[in-house]
């Protein structure tokens, strides 16, 4: 009896050692096969079949490199113009000018000073521009003049015979009249073209009176034209 029991408890452990072989002999059938068939290009085709060319493609292509934009062209350098700052100009001073004051204890071995007055600088008086004098407005001129009531002038006789033959026109007399307002000299300046026109107007500007011209306000003697028309009525 004790012997029929032992033998049945041996069976598993005999069986594990083969177990643990079979399955290192399965493992390495597997990867050799596998190698096998990477040699052969058999799973090369299995993976044609079940992956399409397109994802095929895709996988085996090499990725394109990534191009990096090109660096930002830097901007030129602005030329900056140094400033040249001028150094001042050193300013000399003058040592101030000592006196001597008088002191009305001096010591008894202490030199005695002589006080020098000091002058005063002429004050520095500044040009006065002075605008040209305007020059004078001229005096007032009042000529001569024969049409006063006053003078009781007599209109210039109108000569017979150029009355008959029907002669008229315009006689300008230039005279120079004097401070007393008579013609002193007369000259026929415009001529109506008629002798006798013109000696009868030359001879009634010597008869006439007149009021004498001024100048700024004083009478002075001035020449004066004298315009005498000769009309047939």
């Amino acid at each position: 009896m004790p012997h029929t029991n032992a033998a049945p408890a041996m069976v598993p452990h005999l069986r594990r050692p083969q177990r643990i072989t079979v399955i290192v002999a399965s493992v390495l059938l597997f990867h050799g096969a596998a190698l096998w068939a990477l040699q052969t290009g058999l799973l090369r085709r299995a993976v044609e079949v079940l992956v399409p060319a397109e994802l095929l493609s895709e996988l085996i292509e090499p990725a394109s490199p990534i191009v990096a934009p090109p660096p930002p062209t830097p901007p030129a350098p602005t030329l900056v113009k140094p400033v040249l700052s001028r150094a001042p100009t050193p300013v000399h001073q003058s040592a101030p000018e000592l006196l001597a004051v008088a002191d009305p204890t001096p010591a008894a071995n202490a030199p005695v000073g002589v006080v020098t007055p000091v002058a005063a600088t002429d004050a520095v008086t500044a040009p006065v521009s002075t605008a040209p004098n305007a020059p004078p407005a001229p005096p007032r001129v009042e000529l001569p003049s024969s049409d006063a009531d006053y003078l009781h002038n007599p209109k210039p006789p109108y000569p017979p015979l150029s009355k008959r033959l029907g002669e008229q026109g315009k006689v300008v007399v230039r005279a120079l009249i004097g401070l007393d307002g008579t013609a002193q000299q007369a000259q026929i300046k415009q001529s109506s073209g008629f002798e006798r026109l013109d000696q009868s107007a030359l001879a009634t500007v010597l008869r006439w009176r007149y009021v004498p011209g001024k100048r700024a306000g004083v009478a002075e003697a001035m020449w004066f034209n004298v315009p005498i028309t000769f009309v047939l009525e």
